[in-house]
């Protein structure tokens, strides 16, 4: 168990030195998160951010320098989700209910 722990603190902080990427802002659903990391990286943050507050994603809205801004998007509001230009957006197929 130690040394499981001790893995993920030493992983986390060689991974956290390579760049930074943190939330500013979190209102509603807009999220103004500053990181100096590559635009795919930053889009799949934004993307997991979101889903963990209950969202189907994060939708990019605009950059300006470090700074990106994100809507997270509800399923039910039939809105697209866009990406940075020049990134994806990873889809996760739900699993049919029977």
């Amino acid at each position: 168990m130690k040394k499981i722990l001790l893995l993920t603190a030493l992983s986390g902080s060689l991974l956290s030195g390579c760049y930074s990427t943190q939330i500013n802002m979190s209102m509603g659903n807009m999220r103004l998160i500053t990181s100096s990391a590559d635009p795919q990286d930053v889009m799949d943050f934004a993307t997991k951010t979101c889903k963990g507050d209950f969202y189907e994603g994060a939708s990019f809205l605009s950059k300006a320098g470090k700074e990106y801004r994100f809507k997270c998007v509800k399923a039910e509001e039939n809105e697209v989700l866009t990406p940075i230009p020049g990134t994806t957006i990873t889809l996760v197929q739900k699993a049919d209910a029977k």
